[in-house]
């Protein structure tokens, strides 16, 4: 399951409750984004403008998890 994940790049458009984001992707599609395990156990901030690492489902395109944060 985790081997299919789709690895894209995008960039935080709006901060959320609840700890969600909604990240355009580089190929322009919007999604409902949330923080990954490890980066929520290390306190990593996201903030609006932030370029992120979005994984992807395969079976639900609109929603993802952001699993690294570029400087």
């Amino acid at each position: 399951m985790a081997g299919d994940a789709i690895q894209m790049m995008g960039t935080v458009k709006e901060v959320l409750p609840n700890t969600t984001f909604r990240v355009v992707l580089e190929n322009g599609h919007e999604v409902l984004a949330y923080v990954s395990g490890k980066m929520r156990k290390n306190y990593i901030r996201i903030l609006q403008g932030d370029r992120v690492q979005v994984e992807l489902s395969p079976y639900d395109l609109t929603r993802g998890r952001i699993t690294y944060r570029y400087k």
